[in-house]
């Protein structure tokens, strides 16, 4: 429909979102696994739309460790955005869309998602994928929260990026003095390593997802303490295991339906030059281009 994809991107524009684009349908139904294809949980679509908001202040990225987890994080404003794209499209074209949901698959576990919208952007041209841990970063405005709308409506799909911005310069040229780059080095779990070719592109990434879940998400923790708690012979000793400052406040960020449930270390992104220091990635220098 003429008209639609500009009408579309202006509404993620206007709401907030700094990049969208419309992924290749065909291409995500061939990489993504049996079970997590767009048409597995949307039979009837037709175009794949992502779209990705602002990730953190120049602040946020000195804080410490503990408190990136609750004043770093935008991506709820990205599901937001796409909550109201389904239901714009939706009035004004009459196509039937859906927001994807970015949560898990409840029957294949916490590291297994429904629906991949890290494919979604880097297919729709919003995102390429990064050394540290193929996190999606973009060359103006760094380090994004994505999201994404399935639906009925036919759209020109976007390319991907033709150009890769990581790494950076300056991370080549300490991947060549020390064999790793700034995410790699100062990763706390050390679950982040791959190769730099002659040219400084990306030659191999590995990404050692356990060690970094472990490490950094509390939905892994959880059980181990429980089950730690329980099979403790000496039951005052589990109980101070559950009651202790870092696991009440576990119990804390459930009780609160905090976002942080879901923390992640962030280290490897404070220390990344494009996430931090891309030409748009602060929203005033975005104003005054």
């Amino acid at each position: 429909m003429e008209g639609a994809k500009q009408a579309i991107f202006e509404y993620c524009r206007k709401h907030g979102a700094l990049a969208a684009g419309v992924a290749d349908l065909a291409a995500c139904e061939r990489i993504a696994p049996p079970g997590h294809r767009p048409r597995d949980l949307f039979p009837r679509v037709k175009s794949v739309i992502s779209l990705g908001v602002g990730g953190q202040t120049q602040g946020a990225w000195q804080l410490p460790a503990k408190a990136m987890a609750y004043s770093g994080s935008t991506e709820a404003r990205a599901y937001k955005i796409a909550y109201g794209l389904a239901f714009f499209i939706e009035h004004k074209f009459g196509a039937p869309s859906v927001y994807v949901p970015p949560d898990m698959d409840p029957e294949a576990g916490p590291r297994v998602p429904l629906q991949s919208l890290k494919l979604h952007a880097e297919l729709a041209g919003i995102g390429a994928r990064s050394l540290a841990g193929d996190i999606l970063l973009h060359p103006q405005f760094g380090f994004m929260y994505y999201a994404s709308v399935y639906t009925e409506l036919e759209l020109e799909p976007d390319a991907p990026m033709q150009d890769n911005p990581c790494p950076a310069p300056s991370c080549v040229n300490l991947y060549r003095q020390t064999g790793r780059t700034p995410c790699m080095k100062f990763c706390p779990a050390q679950c982040l390593s791959g190769e730099v070719d002659a040219e400084g592109r990306q030659k191999m990434m590995r990404y050692d997802m356990a060690a970094c879940a472990e490490f950094t998400q509390q939905y892994e923790a959880v059980p181990k303490i429980l089950a730690e708690a329980v099979a403790d012979e000496v039951r005052s000793a589990g109980g101070e295991r559950l009651l202790d400052p870092d696991t009440k406040m576990l119990w804390y960020k459930v009780s609160a339906g905090s976002g942080a449930w879901f923390a992640q270390c962030f280290e490897c992104m404070r220390v990344c030059p494009i996430a931090t220091r891309a030409p748009q990635a602060d929203p005033i220098l975005r104003r005054k281009a």
